[in-house]
C-alpha cells in the first residue's frame, strides 16, 4: 500500500473509539529495536483496519508485515529526535485538544440532547426573523439599546403590524430586504441552537419574545410546522438556461421538447443520458445523491416531493440553475432512533449545544474532585482593583498571596497562581468594573484549573484515549518523515524521477488511440443525412447547423483523439481509416470518422510526469523499507499474534 494512502487511512480509522476487550491484552506481540508492542495495541489498530475481514493466521500475517513497516519508519523519526522539536509538540498538541473533546461532556446530558434532536428531527418549521444585531462582548448600553429596539418591534407587531412589513423595514439581516425575513422550512441542526430552540417552541402563527444568539437578539415567527418531509432519491435532466443569437429560449424550447419525448413513452435514464447538461449524473441517468428540506433550492425540492410515487415525473421547471424534468426513484422517512443516534450525537457535540454540556460537567467534576473555591478571600483585593487590572496588574499583600483559592482533589491553588494567569492577560477589554472583572476572572480561573486537571488525567481515565493518542503520536512522526523520504523527495529530485522514467518507459505507455470525429445523432434518418453531407465534404459546423435547425437534439459532434475507454461506442466498432457503418447504442445512432488509428506508444515525460511520479515514490518507499529492514532488529510473537480472532 502506498505509504501516504496507509498514513489518511489510519488517522481516518482512529477517529473511530476503540472497542474494549474482556480479556488482558498486555503481552508482547511485537518487538521493534528494543521497543515493545503489546497485543492490545496492535489488535486495536488491527481491527479498526479489518472491520469486514474474515480472520486467519494469514491475514494477521500479512498485516503484520505492514505494521512492522509502520512502526520501523516510526522508530526511524525518533531516533532523528523529529518527537522533541517544536513543530511536532505544537501538531500532536492541536490534534489531542480535539480528540479530548468527547472526553470533556455530560454524557448523561449528551443523550438528553441527542433525544431532543432527534423528536425536532421528525419536524420541519417555516419561520420568519427579525434581527437586530449585536456583538457578544457588547458593552451594556449597546446591548440594553439593541434589545429596547426589538421589544419595541415587537409590541408593533403585537398590535396588529404585519410581522414582513416591519423586517422589511427594520432587520439588520441583509437578506431581509428580498425576503421580508422569511428564512423557509429548517430543521434540527440547520439554526444555531437559541434560535432553533426559539423556533421549536413557538406555535404556528405565534411570535416568540426576543432572543439572544452571537449574531444579536431576534424574534421569531413560527409560519408553519409539518411533519418532516423525509429524504427522496430522484434523477434528473437538466438544461442550462440560455439563449441563442437571436434571443430565443434555446434552453427552454430543448426540456419542452424532451418532455415531449418522456410523454411519448421513452426511457427517463436514456433521455437523461443523451440530453442532461448536468455532466456529473448524466452518465448515471441523471441520478442525484439522497436528499432532504434545505439541501436543494425551493423550487426543485418542491417538485421532488410533490412527486408520490416511484416513477412520476415532474414537468419542465425553472430554477436558478436551469430547466428540469425530476423523476422520483425512491423514498424513505425518517430513520428509527438507533440507526440515527450516532450522527447525532457526533453533531450535538459540536453544536452550540455543547455548552449546555459543558456547565452539566463542570458540575459533575466539582462533585468528583472534592472542589472547593473561596472567592471571600479575594473581594477585599477585588474592592481596591483599579483599571490596570484590565491590562493584568492586580495588587496583593505579601500575606494574601499564599491564601487558598480552590482546591482539587486535594490540590490547592493560591491567590499567587490567579495573579500569575490574570498577569499573563495583557489589555483584555471588559465592559465590567475592575473590582466585578477581578471575580469574573477568578470564577473562570477556578473552572479552567479544573478542566486541567481533568484533562491531564484522560490517559489514566480513558485507556481508548490513551491507545489513540499513540496512534495520532505515530502517526504524525509517520507523516512528517515519509515526507522527507518519500513524497517530496520524488517531486524535489528531478534528475531521478527523470532516470527513473527512462529506464520503466514500458510502464508508461499510450493505449492504441483514434484520432477521430464521433457524430452522434438521434435516429437512422439523422444518421442518413449526416452520412450524406459528410461524404460530401460538408463542414461540420455546418452540418449540425443544418441538421439541429429548430432542434437542439438531432446531432452532436465531438473531434479528438480517444482510447476505447473514453466511449463506448469505439469499443463497439472496428478500428480502421475512413467512415464506419451506422452504430446504434442506448437508441441513438453513431457514425464514425477515423482520421487516423494510432498504435501503442511511450508518453512523453510532460505526458506522464504525474503518473511516473507516483511510481518512483513508491520505488523510494521500498528503497527505504529495505533500509530500514537492515537497520533495525525486530521479533514477532507468534503465540501471541493467533489469539486474536
Amino acid at each position: 500500500m502506498h505509504m501516504k494512502k496507509w498514513f489518511l487511512f489510519l488517522a481516518l480509522a482512529t477517529i473511530v473509539s476503540a472497542p474494549a476487550f474482556a480479556q488482558d491484552k498486555q503481552g508482547v506481540v511485537l518487538t521493534v529495536a528494543g521497543e515493545r508492542v503489546t497485543l492490545e495495541e496492535f489488535e486495536n489498530i488491527f481491527r479498526k483496519n479489518n472491520r469486514d475481514t474474515v480472520i486467519t493466521r494469514q491475514a494477521l500475517e500479512e498485516y503484520m508485515e505492514m505494521f512492522i513497516n509502520f512502526k520501523l519508519k516510526v522508530r526511524a523519526a525518533k531516533d532523528m529526535g523529529m518527537d522533541t522539536v517544536a513543530k511536532f509538540r505544537n501538531e500532536l498538541a492541536g490534534y489531542r485538544a480535539q480528540l479530548a473533546r468527547p472526553y470533556m461532556n455530560d454524557d448523561a446530558m449528551l443523550g438528553e440532547l441527542v433525544k431532543q434532536a432527534y423528536e425536532r428531527k421528525k419536524e420541519e418549521i417555516r419561520a420568519s426573523h427579525i434581527l437586530i444585531k449585536c456583538d457578544p462582548g457588547a458593552a451594556p448600553a449597546d446591548t440594553l439599546n439593541a434589545f429596547n429596539r426589538i421589544r419595541q418591534l415587537r409590541e408593533r407587531i403585537m398590535n396588529g403590524e404585519d410581522f414582513g412589513a416591519v423586517a422589511l423595514e427594520s432587520s439588520e439581516d441583509p437578506s431581509a430586504k428580498s425576503n421580508s425575513g422569511d428564512l423557509g422550512y429548517f430543521t434540527v441542526f440547520q439554526m444555531v441552537y437559541p434560535f432553533e430552540e426559539a423556533a421549536y417552541n413557538t406555535q404556528a402563527g405565534q411570535v416568540s419574545q426576543p432572543i439572544r444568539t452571537r449574531y444579536g437578539y431576534h424574534l421569531v415567527k413560527v409560519v408553519d410546522r409539518r411533519p418532516a418531509r423525509g429524504e427522496i432519491l430522484v434523477a434528473h435532466i437538466m438544461v442550462k438556461d440560455r439563449k441563442d443569437e437571436s434571443g430565443a429560449q434555446v434552453g427552454e424550447q430543448k426540456i419542452q421538447e424532451i418532455y415531449q419525448k418522456l410523454l411519448a413513452g421513452e426511457k427517463f435514464e436514456e433521455l437523461a443520458s443523451k440530453y442532461s447538461e448536468d455532466g456529473s449524473t448524466s452518465k448515471k441517468g441523471g441520478e442525484l445523491p439522497w436528499f432532504g428540506t434545505n439541501k436543494m433550492v425551493m423550487e426543485f425540492e418542491d417538485a421532488a416531493f410533490s412527486l408520490r410515487n416511484n416513477g412520476d415525473f415532474s414537468q419542465p421547471f425553472r430554477t436558478s440553475y436551469g430547466w428540469h424534468i425530476v423523476k422520483r426513484l425512491d423514498y424513505r422517512g425518517i430513520p428509527s432512533f438507533e440507526d440515527t443516534e450516532r450522527e447525532i450525537r457526533s453533531k450535538v457535540s459540536k453544536d452550540s449545544r455543547a455548552e449546555v454540556t459543558r456547565a452539566s460537567f463542570i458540575q459533575k467534576l466539582k462533585k468528583e474532585y472534592n472542589f472547593s473555591y473561596h472567592p471571600e478571600v479575594l473581594k477585599p483585593i477585588a474592592a481596591k482593583a483599579d483599571t490596570t487590572v484590565f491590562s493584568g496588574n492586580l495588587i496583593v499583600k505579601k500575606k494574601d498571596l499564599t491564601k487558598v483559592l480552590l482546591s482539587i482533589h486535594g490540590q490547592n491553588y493560591l491567590v499567587q497562581d490567579f495573579t500569575k494567569a490574570l498577569s499573563a492577560k495583557k489589555n483584555t477589554k471588559s465592559k465590567l468594573n475592575p473590582s466585578d472583572f477581578v471575580m469574573a476572572e477568578a470564577a473562570a480561573f477556578a473552572e479552567e484549573q479544573l478542566l486541567k486537571y481533568e484533562d491531564s488525567r484522560l490517559e489514566r481515565k480513558h485507556n481508548a484515549f490513551r491507545l489513540l493518542m499513540n496512534e495520532y503520536r505515530d502517526g504524525i512522526l509517520l507523516f512528517e518523515l515519509t515526507e522527507q523520504k518519500v513524497w517530496s523527495r520524488a517531486v524535489k529530485d528531478t534528475a531521478g524521477l527523470r532516470a527513473f522514467f527512462e529506464a520503466n518507459t514500458d510502464k508508461f505507455m499510450w493505449p492504441e488511440r483514434l484520432d477521430a470525429v464521433i457524430y452522434t445523432c438521434a435516429s437512422a434518418d439523422i444518421a442518413k443525412k449526416a452520412r450524406v453531407m459528410i461524404a460530401a465534404g460538408t463542414d461540420r459546423s455546418e452540418i449540425a447547423s443544418k441538421i439541429n435547425e429548430g432542434t437542439q437534439l438531432n446531432i452532436e459532434i465531438q473531434e479528438g483523439v480517444f482510447t476505447r475507454e473514453d466511449k463506448d461506442v469505439l469499443a463497439a466498432m472496428e478500428w480502421k481509416k475512413g467512415l464506419s457503418p451506422n452504430i446504434t447504442q442506448n437508441g441513438q445512432v453513431f457514425i464514425v470518422y477515423v482520421k487516423e488509428v494510432l498504435a501503442p506508444s511511450p508518453k512523453k515525460f510532460s505526458e506522464a510526469k504525474g503518473m511516473a511520479t507516483s511510481e518512483y515514490q513508491n520505488y523510494l518507499e521500498q528503497q527505504w523499507i529495505g533500509e530500514l529492514r537492515s537497520t533495525y532488529s525486530f521479533s514477532i510473537n507468534k503465540d501471541v499474534l493467533y489469539t486474536i480472532r
